[in-house]
């Protein structure tokens, strides 16, 4: 199965250009798309559902929309007749596969007096692939402060640590049949398997880094059974190989590491390749890309 995260700037490229259908042909090929910074009727993108319009223009895909933040932005005809509509931000999934169940994470968040600071989540849904059910996060961290993401992250890995206690969207057996609550499904599975992709706002050797893969052990490779391996290390690159941003700071051009697809231990064996693609421009970040082996059942 291929993977891509993508931070896609709500559209807009290095270039200053606002353009979707250029956002859904980088993704295109992938079979489980996370993407980030994604809105819908916000000014500066003419007021598009930019969730509705991805979905059209990747139509082989299902789709979920997970909004960080939510603000009126309702208005009257002449007429009089009130339009209600919602300005949203936050993030997306879209996978070939269905999308069983999905569950928005709204992450920890701290006021700020400077600069701007926005809410963030993590949407969390549950595919089963041919491998077994795996539950795929789509998330972006706050960029401001490493203190807010790693509140940000031992939120996350607590979630995920009791997701097999806590289970799915509902769980136990149907004592009121003659309710279709189940609609004659069983019930859903939230198991250990994850995998975690988006903009984590940090780079390799962060404490936000460590605090997900865990600190050097004395065993080396070794991994717990509910932690969390950088796929690229898993595909036998260094952390810090690549990079996913880049910027310029005082007249210095700076290449960072901030986008990431961390892989639960228990399927991290089967990652096969790892890149990002640095010759994309769609947006200020460059999309992950990550092949993994969930094509054949577990042994």
């Amino acid at each position: 199965m291929k993977l891509v995260s993508y931070n896609i700037q709500y559209g807009f490229g290095a270039d200053g250009r606002y353009d979707l259908e250029r956002i859904a042909a980088v993704v295109a090929g992938a079979d489980v798309i996370a993407l980030q910074e994604v809105e819908r009727n916000w000014r500066r993108t003419g007021e598009d559902d930019q969730p509705e319009i991805l979905g059209r223009l990747l139509p082989d895909h299902h789709w979920v929309y997970g909004p960080a933040f939510d603000l009126d932005a309702s208005f009257r005809h002449a007429g009089g007749r009130l339009v209600n509509r919602r300005r949203q931000f936050g993030t997306m999934l879209l996978s070939r596969l269905p999308i069983v169940w999905s569950r928005l994470h709204l992450l920890p968040m701290r006021r700020m007096v400077r600069p701007l600071n926005t809410q963030n989540a993590a949407l969390e849904c549950l595919i089963r692939t041919p491998w077994g059910p795996v539950r795929f996060v789509s998330l972006h961290l706050a960029h401001v402060g490493a203190e807010e993401r790693l509140e940000q992250i031992d939120f996350l890995l607590a979630r995920h640590r009791r997701a097999a206690l806590e289970g799915g969207p509902w769980s136990g057996e149907d004592d009121e049949p003659h309710r279709d609550w189940t609609q004659g499904e069983t019930e859903p599975e939230a198991p250990l398997a994850a995998i975690l992709m988006g903009d984590f706002n940090s780079e390799p050797g962060s404490a936000e880094y460590r605090r997900i893969v865990g600190e050097q052990p004395y065993h080396a490779g070794a991994r717990y059974v509910d932690g969390f391996v950088d796929a690229a290390v898993a595909a036998g690159f260094p952390a810090d190989s690549f990079h996913s941003h880049v910027r310029t700071v005082a007249g210095r051009v700076e290449k960072r590491r901030l986008d990431y697809c961390f892989v639960g231990a228990l399927i991290a064996d089967r990652v096969r390749s790892f890149r990002v693609d640095n010759d994309v421009i769609a947006s200020d970040h460059h999309p992950v890309i990550v092949d993994i082996d969930l094509d054949r059942p577990a042994a």
